[in-house]
């Protein structure tokens, strides 16, 4: 029981002492970051998904 108390202790420590937490411009930068980049790769995927779709039915209706 003595070693989870420690355990706790040293995280509340750490997390109030030593964590240097983000001002509010870097995390709304970082936010913005990160919802471009999710944009970003959304498109890519889609296109991605349609280019192989149109393919494969140009293939497919070669076969028919």
């Amino acid at each position: 029981m003595n070693k989870i108390s420690a355990y706790f202790r040293d995280s509340y420590h750490e997390l109030t002492e030593k964590v240097t937490w983000p001002t509010w411009s870097q995390l709304q930068q970082s936010t913005v970051i990160v919802l471009v980049a999710t944009v970003v790769i959304t498109l890519l995927v889609w296109a991605m998904d349609f280019a192989s779709n149109q393919v494969l039915k140009l293939i497919y209706s070669l076969f028919k």
